[in-house]
């Protein structure tokens, strides 16, 4: 086992990967640019370097100088976490080259998984069934040919892309050209590749993955399935496992087998997620590969006891798997839901200073994050602020938990999502396991005619305290809600108004496509 590591990220994911390294007595070594001097992951490394200004290409994703701090700091090994360089194959043979360990699989196997059609033809190859689709790039000219031979719906996607963006569904032919060019510019901006393929859309399908782990000598075993089918824009919002009430003991099987199946066929090993779309009547379909840690890997190691950092060190480290496939068992359930720096009605971003903050704590609710007092959320990196997890003997008392959980997050100086997550837990097809990737949408549409409604009939809510509001108080919610009516009003009228082209400026999204665009060009793909 290795006796200090660095690790290449920042945010949460390096405080979580810092906890389990002190946990098994091994150093750890921090980087981080100009604005994270601060940062918590900073105070609670071993060491910290700074390796840039705060613009990604000038920090975290860059190699020569991360990987100058490893060689300072005498680390044995590189974490890169998620996103940034976690599914960089050039990265990964820089560290080689180096005599550093890269955590992670063969930069190989990162270099074919991350090519979306070329892990199509090698799904294809080791067995798995996959949806129709495009073997090769498509060209405009051949467009309107391929998708009248697939059929409509059907999506276009970024062959290079990653992380949701770079995709859109297409449900008719007058819709295909104007999406293909958006798709197309959306892809150059974000990766710096504009090669597209057409694949049919799987309408009301789960999200499934499962979580796989293989190591040097040959043994692969996985640790079962996560739901991830709470999506907004293809981004994830709520992660679950088990999947109990969608899949069949016998669809649970097939689900995890052809995962292990396609492990096998490439020789993985590290941590790694198979993703599959799965239909009501029980067909499934290979989606993609992710060949790092994932965001909701704490909901697995919630229900099965087992700490997904540490084994990933112990087979970057060349130590077999200390588990066999019948050691592995699921315990009670676990659901973790994303919290972002948005409003939860408009969806427009915020940043700013936190003034006040309080995390949920007690038994069986989980909360990674590296919020604190006085820490800034900023537009340089991706928006997660925190991930709230709960465990329960079952799915209801995990989903109480949770809602429990999420009425003690507090958070002041920044807008977050909360209460829409807080939302979705209470609908009555998430309660019933009925929801999809199309559920989202749904929900919104449902919500939005709740507050109409609400302001409609003059009803006055309690204010955040509880405390009944006073004429006054009331008055001045009604009119802010009347003004919330107003403006969302607007812009479902806008929305449904514009054309088809390119989507108004968003700070995030200037942001994540300039970050995707830099971190393409060095190999890197987005993260979910």
């Amino acid at each position: 086992m290795f006796t200090k590591i660095l690790i290449a990220n920042r945010g949460e994911i390096a405080c979580r990967i810092i906890r389990t390294c002190q946990r098994l007595g091994i150093e750890t070594v921090a980087i981080y640019s100009t604005v994270d001097q601060e940062a918590l992951h900073v105070k609670l490394a071993d060491e910290a370097y700074l390796v840039g200004e705060a613009p990604p290409h000038d920090s975290y994703l860059n190699m020569g100088n991360i990987l100058d701090a490893a060689q300072a700091s005498g680390a044995q090994a590189i974490h890169p976490g998620y996103g940034f360089l976690s599914e960089n194959a050039e990265f990964a043979r820089l560290c080689e080259k180096s005599g550093v360990c890269f955590v992670g699989p063969d930069p190989d196997v990162i270099e074919k998984m991350g090519d979306k059609m070329r892990s199509r033809k090698l799904a294809r190859k080791a067995g798995l069934p996959i949806l129709p689709g495009t073997d090769n790039a498509v060209a405009n000219e051949d467009a309107s040919t391929k998708a009248w031979e697939l059929g409509f719906p059907l999506m276009v996607k970024a062959a290079d892309g990653g992380g949701g963006i770079g995709i859109h569904i297409i449900e008719s032919q007058e819709e295909l050209m104007p999406l293909i060019e958006r798709t197309r510019q959306v892809a150059e901006s974000a990766f710096g590749s504009s090669r597209l393929f057409l694949e049919r859309y799987l309408k009301d399908a789960s999200h499934i993955e499962v979580q796989l782990v293989g190591d040097q000598h040959g043994n692969l075993v996985h640790l079962y399935e996560r739901d991830c089918s709470v999506q907004r824009r293809n981004q994830k919002l709520v992660e679950e496992t088990p999947s109990s009430s969608k899949l069949t003991p016998d669809l649970r099987r097939r689900v995890c087998s052809l995962a292990i199946k396609l492990g096998n066929s490439i020789g993985y090993t590290s941590t790694g997620t198979v993703e599959f779309l799965v239909s009501a009547d029980g067909s499934v379909f290979f989606l993609e590969m992710n060949t790092r840690l994932q965001v909701e890997h704490g909901v697995t190691e919630l229900v099965t006891g087992l700490d997904l950092v540490e084994l990933q060190l112990l087979v970057a480290s060349g130590e077999k798997l200390p588990i066999s496939q019948e050691d592995i068992a699921v315990n009670g359930h676990a659901i973790e839901v994303r919290a972002y720096p948005e409003d939860p009605e408009t969806f427009i971003p915020d940043s700013g200073d936190i003034t006040d903050l309080h995390q949920p704590e007690g038994e069986h609710i989980r909360v990674d994050s590296a919020l604190c007092n006085g820490y800034t959320v900023g537009l340089d990196y991706e928006p997660l602020m925190a991930k709230i997890m709960a465990w329960g003997e079952d799915r209801n008392q995990a989903i109480r938990t949770l809602q429990r959980a999420l009425l003690e997050f507090r958070v002041e100086g920044v807008k977050c999502n909360v209460p829409l997550l807080r939302d979705i837990l209470a609908t009555k097809e998430f309660a019933a396991a009925a929801h999809h990737t199309g559920s989202i949408p749904i929900w919104i549409e449902e919500f939005r005619d709740r507050a109409l409604n609400k302001c409609a009939n003059g009803k006055m809510p309690k204010s955040g305290d509880g405390q009944k509001n006073d004429h006054s108080n009331g008055l001045e919610n009604s009119k802010r809600e009347i003004a919330a009516a107003i403006g969302l009003s607007l812009a479902v009228a806008l929305k449904s108004a514009q054309p088809l082209t390119p989507p108004a400026f968003s700070p995030w999204r200037l942001h994540g496509r300039r970050e995707q665009l830099l971190s393409r060009t060095l190999g890197n793909r987005g993260w979910q």
